[in-house]
């Protein structure tokens, strides 16, 4: 590591530490020379490399739910997210007073609600509404995009519905990756730059859509999560399996809400195409990401959960039960 690297090292621990605006940790280090020494990309790595890690957020304990998922079809979506998560116990189970909470639905596409390629507005709305109701502080909505952010959280409608419930929504800034400590020396993660406010929150809500993804077979709860990491995305396709289920395990969500209102049949994770899009009028909800994706995959798609890679492995690690006749479960039409 060259001096100017070394510098911008320094530099970057020194403003990590304490509570800076993006606008002058950059002017900070404009002032060292590095902005102009490395590209972003450089900068980067530089600085998910040598930050402090963050080691794994651990769910609200004690939460015991009145069913271990829930599944409601009905026309509002509003009232059946409500009607999902009250089935469960009510989101008072896994926000309290005062918290921190995340909510992380899918806003990796530049696409309309209609087209089922990110959660629905809605959906996000709900849940965000549902924070606020059972006391909490703040409600953060954010996702690493796949095209261009701006475009992503604007035409997707969840950046105005979300702002509009009170959540704050924000861009994912490079400066706020850092890498993530597995316990596991040998995990495929490890160092793995993943974003700060995933894991220094009370509550941490996971709100996929459902749908078809031509790599990974389905994009739901587990795969969801893949929008909290930050470095390169084509790499984390390489033994994805294995890589989602030591992610899910890390991040651990108090609770996962699958947007079944719409989902995309074909040509996913990007859509585009009305005629690949079905309705089916169902929200589901679970602590468990990997009973949630099983369920979901089999009802929504045909497919058995166990024949998904990253969901069967998953489960391999512990993250959940694959078999939802095995479950606790109360599905209602509405």
């Amino acid at each position: 590591m060259n001096k100017k690297i070394e510098k911008a090292v320094s530099k970057a621990k020194k403003i990590l530490s304490t509570k800076v605006s993006r606008k002058t940790f950059l002017k900070t280090l404009a002032a060292g020379g590095a902005v102009l020494a490395f590209s972003s990309n450089t900068a980067k790595k530089v600085f998910a490399q040598n930050t402090k890690s963050i080691s794994p957020r651990k769910r609200r304990a004690g939460v015991v739910t009145d069913y271990d998922l829930t599944a409601v079809t009905g026309d509002d979506i509003e009232m059946i997210t409500r009607k999902c998560v009250d089935l469960l116990g009510g989101m008072g189970k896994f926000v309290k007073n005062g918290d921190t909470v995340v909510v992380k639905p899918n806003i990796g596409w530049n696409r309309a609600p209609e087209y089922a390629a990110n959660t629905n507005p809605l959906v996000v709305s709900a849940v965000v509404k549902m924070c606020f109701e059972n006391g909490a502080k703040t409600v953060k909505i954010f996702d690493n995009t796949c095209n261009d952010r701006k475009l992503c959280y604007e035409n997707s409608g969840i950046m105005k519905a979300a702002k509009d419930a009170g959540a704050t929504v924000f861009y994912m800034d490079d400066w706020k990756y850092a890498p993530a400590k597995f316990m596991k020396a040998d995990a495929l993660m490890q160092d793995w730059p993943i974003f700060r406010d995933a894991v220094e929150c009370d509550s941490f809500i996971n709100v996929p859509i459902a749908k078809q993804h031509g790599s990974g077979t389905l994009t739901l709860s587990v795969k969801n999560l893949m929008g909290v990491c930050g470095g390169n995305r084509g790499q984390m396709h390489w033994e994805m399996d294995k890589k989602l289920a030591e992610l899910i395990g890390f991040i651990e969500p108090d609770l996962n809400i699958i947007d079944a209102y719409n989902i995309l049949t074909a040509n996913g994770p990007r859509g585009g195409n009305l005629k690949d899009v079905a309705r089916k009028n169902t929200i589901i909800a679970s602590t468990d990401p990997v009973l949630a994706d099983s369920y979901a995959s089999e009802t929504l798609f045909n497919i058995k959960g166990s024949s998904i890679p990253h969901i069967r492995r998953s489960a391999e690690y512990g993250a959940g039960n694959l078999f939802s006749d095995k479950a606790k479960t109360k599905i209602e039409k509405i």
